[in-house]
C-alpha cells in the first residue's frame, strides 16, 4: 500500500517499524455543524446543509463502514451522497468502478481516491485512506477521521432528519470515551497490530491484548445488553465492525486465531443483536471484506486465495433480549 509524498504517488510502505504495524494519524480535522460553528477539533466553517456532502467509503473498511452505519442509523441517505470504491486496493490505492457494490466517483469523476486528495491538497502527504467526508461547495475534504466523521453524523444533521437517537449522550461520555480508548487501541487497531506484524514478539503482544480485551468485553456484556449498559451508542458501533469481520478474516488472515467470535456466547448474541438493527445488514459485504483482505494484502496472503468460508449466520436469533 502505497501513500502521496507531496501530491506524487509513491509505491512505499512505510507502516511497519521495529516490526510493529504503525498507524499513521490522519490529516483532515474540520467539522460540519449544525450552524457551522466550530466544532471539537476548534475548526468548523462547514454549515451542515442538504446535499452539500459527500461520503468517500469502501465497504471492506471497518472504519468507512462506521460512517455508512450512522448515515443509514440517521436516515441521512438523501442528506449526504456517496461514492464506493471497489473491493481491491489497484497500483494507487481505493479504486473506484463498477463491480457489484461500488460506484464510479459521481462528484469529481476521479478514478481513484487518491486524486481526490490532492484535489483538495495539491501538496499533501500521506496515506489516501477511507472514510472521506467531501464538501462539494468548497471542494475540499473537511475530514477523513471516522470517529469524527460519525459524531458529526449523530448531531450535525438532525435539522434533515426526523431520527432523534443520540448515540453519544453527554452523561455516558466518559465511559464511552474510556471503552473506545481500549477498543480502538486493543481491537480495532489490535487485529492489524497483529496481521501486519513482521516479528514474532511483535505478533503476540498484539494478538494478546486482542483477547485480553475480548475476554473482558465478554464478561462485561453477560451483565448488560450493551457497551455501555441499557442503551446502544458510539462505542456498540466502533466494535461491531471489527466483530463482523473478526471470524471471516481476522482469525485467519491477521492470525487472531485463539478463539472465534463465535465461541464466545455473550459477543456472538451481541453481534447478531446489532447486526438485526434495522438497516445494518445493508451496509455489510462480506463479499466486498473478504475480497480486500485476503486479495489486497499480498504481504500477509501471497497467493491471493479468497477462501470459501466461513459459514456465518448474523440472522439467527439472538439471547440479547434478556436484559431488556
Amino acid at each position: 500500500m502505497g501513500l502521496l509524498v507531496d501530491g506524487a504517488w509513491q509505491d512505499v510502505d512505510m507502516r511497519v517499524k521495529d516490526g510493529q504495524f504503525v498507524r499513521k494519524p490522519t490529516a483532515f480535522h474540520s467539522y460540519v455543524t449544525a450552524d457551522g460553528s466550530p466544532g471539537p477539533t476548534g475548526k468548523g466553517g462547514f454549515p451542515a446543509e442538504p446535499e452539500r456532502y459527500h461520503l468517500y467509503v469502501s465497504l471492506a473498511c471497518p472504519w468507512a463502514h462506521r460512517t455508512l452505519i450512522f448515515r443509514k442509523l440517521k436516515k441521512l441517505e438523501g442528506v449526504i451522497s456517496v461514492s464506493v470504491t471497489v473491493a481491491l486496493l489497484g497500483k494507487k490505492g481505493w479504486e473506484f468502478g463498477t463491480e457489484p457494490g461500488a460506484t464510479l466517483d459521481t462528484i469529481n469523476g476521479k478514478s481513484v481516491l487518491a486524486d481526490i486528495y490532492v484535489l483538495a491538497d495539491p501538496h499533501y502527504s500521506g496515506r489516501a485512506s477511507v472514510p472521506v467526508l467531501w464538501d462539494k461547495k468548497q471542494h475540499t475534504i473537511v475530514n477523513n477521521e471516522s470517529s469524527e466523521i460519525i459524531r458529526m453524523l449523530n448531531t450535525a444533521f438532525d435539522a434533515f432528519t426526523d431520527v432523534r437517537t443520540d448515540y453519544y449522550p453527554a452523561e455516558l461520555r466518559g465511559e464511552i470515551d474510556r471503552l473506545n480508548d481500549l477498543v480502538y487501541e486493543t481491537v480495532n487497531n489490535g487485529v492489524y497490530r497483529s496481521g501486519f506484524a513482521t516479528t514474532q514478539v511483535a505478533y503476540e503482544e498484539a494478538a494478546r491484548a486482542v483477547f485480553a480485551t475480548l475476554d473482558q468485553l465478554e464478561a462485561r456484556l453477560s451483565r448488560q445488553r450493551y457497551l455501555v449498559g441499557r442503551q446502544v451508542t458510539e462505542a456498540d458501533w466502533r466494535l461491531f465492525t471489527t466483530l463482523v469481520r473478526f471470524d471471516a478474516v481476522y482469525y485467519s488472515h491477521f492470525k487472531c486465531n485463539v478463539r472465534r467470535i463465535i465461541d464466545y456466547p455473550n459477543l456472538w448474541n451481541y453481534l447478531r443483536d446489532l447486526y438485526q438493527t434495522p438497516g445494518v445488514a445493508e451496509t455489510v459485504s462480506l463479499d466486498h471484506i473478504k475480497r480486500h483482505y485476503y486479495g489486497s494484502h499480498r504481504n500477509v496472503n501471497p497467493t491471493g486465495i479468497v477462501p470459501i468460508g466461513p459459514a456465518l449466520y448474523f440472522d439467527l436469533p439472538h439471547d440479547r433480549n434478556r436484559f431488556g
